[in-house]
């Protein structure tokens, strides 16, 4: 087989050497040179699983809606329920006493209640209302006119720092609610100083300090004293700070309980021995839980500190969003901000066609449809 070497050789040339054996001799198909050889195949990369979308934060009426939505189940949602009935059926006046019964349960009020109703029976006939759709809409329209002189927006303006004093029973929400308006108003541009007044509550000077901390915003605290002294000492150093707002947080209180509401009226008249022009703002925190309630809070702390404006927290968690309207009825003080979730940014002005529309839409802007 290795005669075809012997051919090749030339008188004088050394003898071939020795054939290697053949698992060593060169194959025709391995190239001579390391580099031209077949380069390695390597696995394909695994393709890596697409990261998640981050959620899509829903916008604030998608949050007005959806913490509204008890309330619409008993108002809005009870309407979804008579529309299914609305449509097998003309309005008349056992209907409407149905009506009356889910705004009575969705604590409108009494007071509140009576002038819808009056205003739908006279619609009813002089419009010739017939069909669900007619009735929501005038049932909308007259919430609507009971709420608009609530929307009051707070004007931060004429007065720096601008002293905003803060009152609510233990459990309203007012603590965290100084923290969501310090927020808000570090938004608007300016400056905010915390006096931690409840120094009634350790927890609540702390929690005012963490939303501080939270925030970038000073506060002034004291281990203990007297609340009145705390907020002398905040509006002084606001002062020297050249601070826009100061949001001054006092003791939870019952109304019941006069000679503690006595220690916030001191706090009043010592805020104006620091500022003759303040309290600029006296805000009375609520818990819309608390239903009709809300009223005797109302005017109990204005008898005491003289309230300028309300904020409405916990709209999420009830099915009492109604009692908006017997305040508007009974108590008409400005609604300046509701709250409707946890986040920083879930408490916001009011704004009466906004809260309508979100009591009669569920999320997603579709209006509610009969089965």
């Amino acid at each position: 087989m290795f005669g075809f070497l012997k051919k090749a050789l030339k008188p004088g040339d050394a003898p071939a050497p020795a054939p290697e054996a053949p698992a060593a001799a060169p194959q025709a198909d391995i190239p001579a040179t390391p580099a031209a050889q077949a380069p390695v195949p390597t696995p394909a990369p695994v393709a890596a699983a697409p990261a998640p979308e981050p959620e899509k934060k829903r916008s604030w009426m998608d949050r007005l809606r959806a913490g509204l939505s008890r309330t619409r189940e008993q108002i809005g949602g009870g309407l979804g329920n008579l529309t299914s009935l609305f449509s097998r059926r003309k309005i008349d006046e056992e209907l409407l006493e149905e009506l009356e019964t889910t705004l009575l349960m969705a604590d409108c009020g009494v007071e509140a209640t009576q002038h819808l109703l009056k205003e739908l029976r006279l619609r009813w006939k002089r419009d010739k209302l017939e069909t669900a759709d007619q009735l929501q809409g005038a049932l909308a329209e007259g919430l609507l006119s009971i709420l608009a002189p609530l929307e009051q927006p707070l004007e931060i303006s004429g007065h720096k720092p601008y002293i905003i004093m803060i009152a609510g029973v233990n459990g309203s929400g007012k603590t965290t609610s100084i923290g969501k308006l310090a927020k808000h108003f570090q938004n608007q541009g300016k400056s905010v100083l915390l006096a931690a007044g409840d120094t009634f509550r350790a927890a609540a000077r702390e929690q005012l300090m963490t939303w501080g901390e939270r925030n970038g915003v000073a506060v002034i605290a004291q281990e203990s004293g007297d609340p009145a002294a705390v907020v002398f000492d905040a509006i002084n150093a606001a002062r020297a700070r050249n601070i826009d707002i100061v949001l001054a947080d006092t003791a939870g209180r019952l109304p019941t309980q006069l000679h503690l509401m006595e220690e916030i009226a001191k706090v009043r008249r010592v805020v104006q021995k620091a500022e003759p022009s303040g309290p600029h703002e006296v805000l009375l925190v609520l818990d819309a839980n608390i239903g009709q309630n809300a009223l005797q809070q109302v005017k109990a702390f204005d008898a005491a500190i003289g309230v300028t404006g309300l904020v409405l927290t916990k709209l999420d968690g009830t099915a009492k969003g109604g009692v908006v309207a017997a305040i508007a009825r009974q108590s008409p003080k400005p609604l300046r901000f509701i709250g409707v979730g946890e986040q920083i940014d879930d408490l916001q002005t009011f704004r009466a066609k906004e809260f309508v529309d979100a009591l009669f839409t569920p999320v997603g802007g579709a209006p509610e449809q009969a089965d």
